[in-house]
C-alpha cells in the first residue's frame, strides 16, 4: 500500500496516469471543445467519515422528507410528457404527490395530488395520461385545469366551502432542456439560480432537442442517497466493471463542484484505464468501447496505423446521427463521446455526449429508508419527421434485470446489473458494520461529500465530521 506523499496537502493527489485536461488539450479538435470542458473546479470539502445512520435511520430519513425534499428543485417529467392541455403526469416522492399537467392555456402546472375534501388522491401514483378535469374518486369533487373547483356535489350541505378559497393548491414550476421541474416551497429560488452553471454548461447538448427512446423504472433495496452515490464516482469501474478497463478511463476522472447544488464528474472515453497496464493498443481499446455485435460493426470501426480510438469512435458517432438528421460535424471529439456528468441536487443526472444520451433519477420508494427507486432515461436525439411519443416507463423489481426490458443492449444491461446489485450488499453491510461510518476518497469521491454537505444546509446541521476543513 503507497503511503501519502508528505509535501500534498489532503485532496491535492491525483492519479498519476494523464490527467482529463492533459487528454482534452492533445485532442486534434482541441480548438473545437466548450469553454467550459476546460474548468478543473475541484475543492476539497474535508475527510471526515459519513455516518451509516444518514442512510439507515428512520429518524434521519424523516427530517429529509420534511426538511429536504418539499424545498429543493427535482425534475418531475419532461416536457413531452404533457404536450397537450389536459395530459397530466403524476410525479411522487416519499408521502408527496404532485399531478403535473398543462391548462386550457397550454400553461404548465404542478397541483397537490389530494382533494380537499377528504384528502382522497385525484390521480393514482406514478400514472400519466389525459383528462379535461381532476375529479376526486370517492365523492366526486371536481376541479378544471386550472385548479378552480368546478363541480361539487350536495352543495347545498357545504355553505361553509368558498369555492373562491378551495382552488386546488399548487407547488412551483419551471422548464430547462425540455425536462419539467417542480418545488414545493413557495420561498424557493430560482430555478435558474438553482441550476446554476449548468444551462451555460449544457448549452451545446441541447437536451431540449431529444425525446425519451426508452424509460426504465428500478426498485432497489437501499437507501436513495447510497443508489445515487453509485454513479457519482468512477472509483468503482476497475473492480465493478472490469470488461470496461481497456476502453475507458477510470480512476483518473475528473471532479467538479460548482455550487451547493451542481457537480460533475467528467471521464474519458477512448482511453485505457491506468489500471490496465502499459501496451493497450488502439485497436484494443476501441473495441472495448463497443457494446453489441463488434463483427456486424465491420471495418467502420478499425483504428489506421497512427490513428486514435477517440477520434475513429467519435467520427461513428457523428455518422450515426448524420443518418438521423442530427449534424454533429462540427463538434469536437470529447462532447460527442466522452462521458460528462451533470449532479443536480438532490437526485438528478444529466449526461451530455449524445453516445451516453442518459438521464437519471433517483428518490426514496414510499417512505421505507431501505428502499428506492431508479429512473434511467435514454434521451437519443431527435429523428427527422415529428416527435415520437416518450417510451412508456417498464418497472422491474428488485430481483429483475435490466437485459430483461425489450430494447435494452444485453452488454449494457449488464453494466447496469453490476452496478445495482452492489447497492443491496451495500446497505445490509451498513447495518452489519461495526465501524459505523463510511471512509472517503479525498478526490474520487468528493461529489458524495458534497451532496453531505449540501443535505446538512437543508436540515440545519452544523458541525459535523462532514464539514469542509
Amino acid at each position: 500500500m503507497n503511503a501519502p506523499i508528505p509535501s500534498m496537502k489532503p485532496g491535492q493527489a491525483r492519479c498519476p496516469a494523464p490527467s482529463v485536461q492533459e487528454v482534452l488539450r492533445a485532442d486534434a479538435d482541441a480548438s473545437l471543445q466548450p469553454a467550459s470542458y476546460q474548468l478543473d473546479a475541484y475543492r476539497f470539502l474535508g475527510d471526515g467519515d459519513i455516518p451509516y445512520g444518514r442512510y439507515t435511520d428512520a429518524d434521519f430519513f424523516k427530517a429529509e422528507m420534511d426538511r429536504m425534499w418539499p424545498r429543493t428543485w427535482q425534475w418531475a417529467c419532461r416536457e413531452e410528457h404533457i404536450p397537450e392541455s389536459g395530459d397530466y403526469y403524476v410525479y411522487d416522492v416519499g408521502p408527496y404527490s404532485l399531478i403535473i399537467t398543462r391548462d386550457d392555456a397550454g400553461d404548465i402546472r404542478a397541483y397537490y395530488n389530494a382533494c380537499l375534501h377528504r384528502g382522497t388522491k385525484l390521480k393514482p401514483s406514478f400514472t400519466e395520461g389525459w383528462s379535461p378535469q381532476m375529479a376526486c374518486p370517492f365523492h366526486g369533487w371536481t376541479w378544471n385545469l386550472e385548479g378552480e373547483l368546478s363541480k361539487l356535489p350536495c352543495e347545498w350541505d357545504f355553505p361553509h366551502v368558498d369555492a373562491d378559497k378551495f382552488r386546488l393548491p399548487e407547488a412551483k414550476v419551471g422548464t430547462w432542456g425540455g425536462f419539467v421541474f417542480v418545488n414545493m416551497d413557495e420561498d424557493a429560488m430560482p430555478l435558474e439560480e438553482y441550476l446554476a452553471p449548468l444551462p451555460d454548461h449544457a448549452a451545446h447538448a441541447e437536451l431540449q432537442d431529444r425525446y425519451v427512446a426508452l424509460h426504465i423504472q428500478k426498485e432497489l433495496p437501499c437507501n436513495w442517497k447510497v443508489a445515487s452515490e453509485a454513479f457519482l464516482e468512477s472509483y468503482h469501474t476497475p473492480v465493478t466493471h472490469s470488461q470496461l478497463q481497456k476502453g475507458t478511463g477510470d480512476i483518473n476522472t475528473q471532479y467538479d463542484v460548482f455550487s451547493d447544488h451542481v457537480n460533475r464528474l467528467f471521464s474519458l472515453a477512448g482511453v485505457a484505464s491506468p489500471t490496465a497496464g502499459d501496451g493497450v493498443s488502439q485497436q484494443e481499446i476501441l473495441d472495448t468501447m463497443v457494446l453489441g455485435d463488434r463483427q456486424a460493426l465491420g471495418d467502420a470501426l478499425t483504428v489506421a496505423e497512427g490513428g486514435s480510438a477517440r477520434k475513429v469512435m467519435a467520427d461513428y458517432f457523428k455518422g450515426v446521427l448524420r443518418d438521423g438528421g442530427k449534424n454533429f460535424d462540427d463538434r469536437s471529439t470529447s462532447e460527442v463521446i466522452d462521458t460528462v456528468g451533470y449532479f443536480v441536487f438532490p437526485n438528478g443526472h444529466f449526461f451530455l455526449a449524445p453516445s451516453f444520451p442518459i438521464i437519471y433519477r433517483f428518490r426514496p420508494l414510499g417512505m421505507d429508508p431501505t428502499k428506492a427507486l431508479f429512473d434511467l432515461l435514454l434521451l437519443a436525439p431527435l429523428p427527422k419527421g415529428d416527435r415520437p411519443a416518450p417510451y412508456a416507463p417498464v418497472r422491474i423489481g428488485i430481483d429483475d434485470s435490466y437485459t430483461s426490458v425489450p430494447g435494452v443492449d444485453p452488454s449494457l444491461g449488464e453494466i447496469y446489473d453490476q452496478d445495482t446489485g452492489n447497492m443491496g450488499w451495500m446497505q445490509e453491510g451498513m447495518g452489519a458494520s461495526r465501524k459505523k461510518t463510511a471512509t472517503l476518497a479525498n478526490y474520487q469521491e468528493v461529489r458524495i461529500r458534497h451532496i453531505h454537505q449540501t443535505l446538512d444546509k437543508y436540515l440545519g446541521i452544523q458541525g459535523t465530521p462532514l464539514a469542509a476543513s
